[in-house]
């Protein structure tokens, strides 16, 4: 886990990761200033160091003097190249061009802005000489190779159509003797920008994945050619709403999916935690779906099998509710209305793996970070419509007359099963919290608010069978602060 500490909660900004040899590399934006792009280092790719940081803005009347913005970290030959997003003063941070530094072992950074760099925009995108709001997106650079042509793909936007609505991912190819700006490799037609857009082949297909401020939410969509046509399927969010700046990266065969998560309902200003990665696969249906990352494994501690778990206590005391223990499984029960089945979590890190099966078609879900009133984290599980959410719901005694609060903080799908038999996996560390079905990861987020120190499960009206479940506690984590000392 990582989160900027600064003078506001919201520091960190968009991100890349690089792997070189058995070290992670993250390189993030430092908000408000963006006055430069920091480094980070770590060994299992969720604690991570601080180190010297990579590059600052220019000196003044230089083109990037104003911000710093995203950029995307690659390796060339015995180099690595960083391209990188810049902003002027003297244009009032209007114009954003793409600028490029080079090094030789991650630590020292140089800019190299010899031609073509830095690269602005022109025909077919706005420009700074045309342009219907007097700022100009051309930013987010991700460096692509096809066919040994390297391309950049760029956050831009269209000419014509409404001004909401003229987002798009520029492709610019870098040349022997300059660049050249192509048409954009796809435009939505919907979205104001499509943010820190990133592209990958596999089996055969180009997936482009995009940021989208609307309803931060991470988007993707497909293509058998890479200059397209890109195409939606039915569900096209890769990640729930408050993930944001996906990139993308390889480790040792596996192809990992970084991101920030934005608590808070603007993505601008909210507190912003770099969140460990998913591994991108392909379903087969073509579908991009995200799993939990391998190294979790690395983290465990101990292990307590179903038998082995504390006893349940009944929560809110439903004499309609039971629980039963066997050798082979935990069956709880409420016949009418709700209970809460709950025992003391002996670890606030853990991994909590298992099949549910719920009998009947009434509710049931996962609770976490309870405590004996019943304030809790609910993981609400519709089995039947494939629908999972997640609700801090917690008493309010400062109000009389809303004794409560309820909130719903992220949504997704999951795939229904006709036999309402489900395998889940869900992660606690730290302040982060992760939920697979069916080796799928659906929920992805940072909550901080509550700290109860109950785990369990609810039923209501329905009866829910847990088994081949298992508990275990995870190494503790430890949030990195931007103010640590430099290695």
């Amino acid at each position: 886990m990582y989160s900027g500490r600064g003078f506001r909660e919201w520091e960190i900004g968009d991100i890349d990761v690089i792997k070189v040899g058995e070290t992670y590399h993250l390189f993030h934006l430092v908000l408000p200033n963006h006055d430069y792009i920091a480094h980070a280092v770590s060994k299992d790719c969720i604690q991570w160091k601080r180190v010297k940081n990579a590059l600052f803005v220019g000196d003044p009347g230089e083109w990037d003097d104003d911000m710093l913005w995203t950029m995307h970290v690659t390796q060339e030959g015995d180099q690595y190249v960083m391209h990188y997003t810049g902003l002027s003063q003297e244009e009032k941070g209007h114009y954003q061009r793409i600028g490029r530094a080079v090094s030789k072992d991650l630590m020292h950074w140089e800019k190299d802005n010899s031609l073509p760099f830095p690269i602005e925009p022109n025909d077919p995108y706005e420009s700074k000489i045309d342009n219907v709001r007097q700022w100009v997106s051309f930013r987010d650079p991700y460096l692509f190779t096809e066919n040994d042509r390297r391309f950049l793909l760029v956050c831009a936007r269209i000419k014509s159509g409404s001004i909401s609505r003229r987002g798009c991912v520029g492709l610019v190819e870098l040349t022997k003797e300059g660049h050249q700006l192509y048409p954009p490799l796809f435009v939505p037609y919907v979205y104001d920008d499509v943010e820190c857009p990133c592209l990958v082949k596999i089996r055969g297909t180009y997936y482009l994945i995009g940021s989208i401020r609307e309803d931060i939410k991470v988007h993707y969509w497909y293509s058998k050619q890479f200059q397209g046509e890109y195409h939606a399927y039915h569900n096209n969010v890769l990640m729930p709403k408050g993930n944001y700046a996906a990139r993308i990266t390889y480790d040792e065969g596996h192809l990992l999916l970084y991101s920030f998560y934005a608590s808070g309902k603007d993505v601008e200003t909210a507190h912003r935690t770099f969140c460990p990665p998913k591994e991108l696969d392909v379903d087969i249906h073509g579908k991009l779906v995200l799993k939990s990352f391998y190294r979790w494994g690395d983290k465990i501690k101990n292990t307590l099998e179903h038998t082995q778990f504390p006893e349940f206590k009944s929560v809110l005391n439903n004499p309609s509710g039971w629980h039963k223990k066997t050798e082979h499984f935990h069956e709880f029960a409420c016949v009418s209305g709700y209970e809460v089945f709950c025992f003391k979590n002996p670890s606030k890190d853990f991994l909590w793996r298992g099949k549910i099966k719920i009998v009947g078609l009434g509710k049931c879900g996962l609770v976490f970070d309870a405590n004996e009133d019943g304030d809790a984290y609910y993981i609400s599980l519709d089995t039947v419509q494939g629908l999972v959410q997640i609700r801090r719901w917690r008493k309010n005694p400062q109000d009389i007359y809303k004794d409560y609060e309820f909130e719903n903080l992220q949504s997704n799908n999951f795939k229904p099963s006709t036999t309402l038999d489900y395998a889940f996996e869900f992660i606690r560390y730290g302040h982060y919290a992760e939920l697979s079905i069916d080796g799928v990861v659906c929920l992805s987020l940072v909550v901080r608010e509550l700290e109860g120190e109950y785990i369990g499960l609810y039923c209501e009206s329905a009866e829910v069978s847990l088994h081949e479940s298992s508990l275990m506690e995870l190494n503790d984590h430890r949030e990195d602060h931007l103010t640590q000392t430099l290695v």
